[in-house]
């Protein structure tokens, strides 16, 4: 065991793996709202996160399995990447309604694969209206985004939720 005058004891959470504090400390310098974006097995996690001494507090955030319920009545897996980037849509709509008009991206200890579904969220935000800077070779392609690859009927079922959650009829 490690002793003596200049030893420092490592805060828990990094003990135990689940923050990177010189990564969180660089995201709150900018001074804007963080869009921190989790995966779970079975949902995806958008929430805009506003930096407080007292404790982060949450501006307002969406979990894909909202989708589910009767007004989008979404029937498929929601943790897909059609339904991450449906998840992004409804958070950035969302934000938007609350005048908050540009994120910074915290994908927390998930590695920025390219096409990976944290992207999908990502391209839901933009298309909603909120800016958050992003490498635009990482985002999935469209028919992944639709669905092509899972189900013939996702991609008619996306354009569908897309419409209502723009609120563009239907």
């Amino acid at each position: 065991m490690k002793q003596g005058p200049k030893f420092r004891v490592k805060p828990r959470r990094q003990r135990d793996g689940k923050t990177n504090y010189r990564k969180r400390l660089k995201l709150l310098k900018s001074k804007k709202p963080r869009i921190v974006v989790r995966k779970t097995l079975k949902n995806i996690i958008v929430q805009f996160i506003n930096y407080n001494i007292k404790g982060d507090e949450v501006l307002t955030s969406a979990i894909s399995s909202e989708l589910k319920n009767k007004k989008y009545n979404w029937k498929f897996s929601t943790s897909n990447t059609p339904a991450a980037y449906l998840t992004g849509l409804l958070a950035g709509k969302r934000a938007a309604e609350k005048g908050i008009k540009e994120g910074i991206l915290d994908i927390g200890l998930h590695h920025p694969s390219t096409g990976s579904k944290v992207f999908a969220v990502v391209k839901g935000l933009k298309e909603a209206g909120v800016s958050c800077p992003c490498d635009p070779s990482k985002i999935p392609t469209e028919d992944r985004i639709l669905g092509k690859h899972l189900n013939e009927a996702i991609p008619k079922e996306v354009e569908n939720i897309k419409n209502k959650i723009l609120g563009k009829g239907a």
